[in-house]
């Protein structure tokens, strides 16, 4: 069983305004919010001496790179082939 039971979720849920004027639509603004810091995060907190996006930058470079090579390797296989 989970941490909280429906009831309690439904009566805190029941706690964030404009339900009648915006229906669910009324959590966007936190889910903003959360996307927001989450992104903040990535940019600029640091996990040793590297963020989020320069290990993204770094894989994405090395994918490359192989990628390359394994079309270098297919072309010199071709080549011999002729």
């Amino acid at each position: 069983m989970g941490m909280f039971s429906r009831a309690q979720v439904r009566r805190v849920l029941q706690w964030v305004p404009g339900k009648q004027r915006l229906g669910v639509y009324r959590f966007l603004p936190f889910f903003f919010v959360l996307g927001g810091t989450m992104e903040w995060i990535m940019i600029k907190v640091r996990v040793g001496k590297e963020t989020f996006y320069d290990v993204y930058r770094r894989k994405a470079s090395e994918r490359q790179y192989q990628r390359r090579l394994e079309e270098a390797s297919e072309t010199e296989l071709q080549q011999s082939i002729k």
